[in-house]
């Protein structure tokens, strides 16, 4: 019979474990109690959380007790990254992030019954803890050499700019969440990527030289694509899990645009789909890349499970208008809002007329190839075909899409998007 353990591994989602036959073993004789950290460092996570919210999920599913840690007081401090160091966000900033965060998480995790989510946050027992209390009863059972080894921190020293106190001391920290969580709530097992591996063994070590007992740590593994470039990341930016910060279209078009060498580390990785359903999907882009079944897929399913069916249904209909299918008046406000953002887009005053949107736009390049365009049929506004005499009425005298929004159109490859003043 296939433990969590074992599919996880089946998915790649196993790194680096304290001991497999030890964790394995724990986790069969279950349930048990883990968690997983989440620093409040942005106003929303991204893409590459969704590693270790579905894991804590798969966790969950097989009967274990997660819980959800949302760091009100790491988040005030900074795990230490390559780069260098990191600003230091007001606390009200911190503490609105911790909300939001918390909200987020809930959402994809079963919140009642015996092995609902619990979410937690350290400033709980840091924010009380005065500094000789830091010092006397959790800073004594750190030994500098181990501190100073860890990858990020000996990097940082080799550095111009260093390390500042601050964020060297972040390990002791989350040492001290896993002890406490171990404590209150018997946590024996934490997992996180494998960058905090250093981390994560800084609270196994915590609970056996405090507690006397043993506790297990877990790391998953940081998703790359193929070609060794950063995952998560769109043209604009970083894809976040916020439909203000990015719109459930461009969600749905960063899965749909995964390169086939990556589709399949990614349904093992985010999908809940089980393995024969997955060996289909590779079977079908060995067989029919072209056709992207796995894309889509992966595509549909996870912005449904981040942003709801009807997001994902707004979201496959901007892609047929964008492609020249389609009614583009069929879509909301902020599906067309995201199509905006795809295409060259100009702002015009409601009195402009029609001719000078299709110049300004870029659709053509003067008034002249405008009226050209629309005696040979290939103009359009929101769909509809115009005619060289349409070109003189007003844009505002149209109708337009929700947001005040013109699609306009020459043939089916080319498109931009007016939006009217005011």
């Amino acid at each position: 019979m296939q433990t969590v353990l074992d599919e996880l591994a089946w998915r790649g989602l196993v790194v680096q474990t304290t001991g497999r036959e030890a964790l394995g073993s724990a986790l069969a004789d279950g349930p048990i109690s883990l968690y997983c950290g989440f620093d409040p460092t942005a106003a929303s996570l991204h893409v590459g959380h969704l590693t270790q919210v579905l894991t804590m999920r798969r966790f969950q599913l097989a009967g274990h007790k997660p819980y959800a840690l949302v760091g009100g007081a790491t988040g005030l401090i900074g795990d230490p990254r390559m780069s260098g160091e990191r600003v230091l966000n007001d606390e009200s900033v911190v503490a609105g992030w911790v909300g939001t965060l918390r909200d987020q998480i809930s959402r994809f995790l079963d919140l009642d019954g015996e092995f609902g989510v619990q979410m937690v946050n350290n400033l709980d027992w840091i924010g009380g803890m005065s500094a000789l209390e830091f010092l006397r009863d959790i800073g004594k059972h750190y030994r500098m050499g181990t501190m100073l080894a860890k990858e990020t921190v000996a990097r940082r020293l080799s550095s111009d700019e260093g390390i500042s106190y601050t964020e060297f001391s972040y390990q002791v920290l989350q040492g001290l969440d896993f002890l406490e969580l171990n404590r209150r709530h018997g946590v024996s097992l934490q997992f996180g990527g494998n960058d905090q591996w250093g981390n994560l063994l800084s609270g196994v070590d915590l609970i056996h030289k405090v507690e006397g007992k043993d506790a297990h740590a877990l790391t998953t593994p940081l998703v790359t694509k193929a070609d060794g470039q950063k995952f998560g990341k769109s043209e604009g930016g970083a894809v976040w899990l916020d439909p203000e910060l990015t719109s459930p279209y461009a969600f749905h078009q960063f899965w749909l645009n995964a390169a086939d060498a990556d589709v399949v580390n990614y349904l093992r990785y985010f999908s809940l789909r089980g393995q024969d359903e997955i060996a289909e999907l590779e079977q079908a882009t060995i067989e029919a890349s072209h056709q992207r079944a796995a894309q889509r897929a992966l595509a549909d399913e996870l912005t449904t499970l981040v942003h709801g069916e009807q997001a994902t249904a707004q979201a496959t209909a901007a892609a047929a208008v964008l492609f020249g299918r389609g009614d583009v008046r069929e879509l909301d406000e902020s599906t067309v809002v995201s199509i905006s953002r795809e295409l060259p887009t100009a702002q015009l005053a409601p009195t402009s007329p029609l001719v000078d949107a299709f110049v300004e736009s870029g659709i053509v390049q003067s008034k002249g190839a405008a009226r050209r365009g629309a005696d040979e049929g290939g103009l359009s506004v929101n769909g509809q075909k115009v005619s060289a005499d349409d070109l003189s009425q007003e844009i505002g005298d149209l109708d337009a899409l929700p947001g005040r929004h013109l699609l306009l159109r020459r043939g089916r490859k080319n498109a931009a998007m007016v939006r009217l003043d005011g």
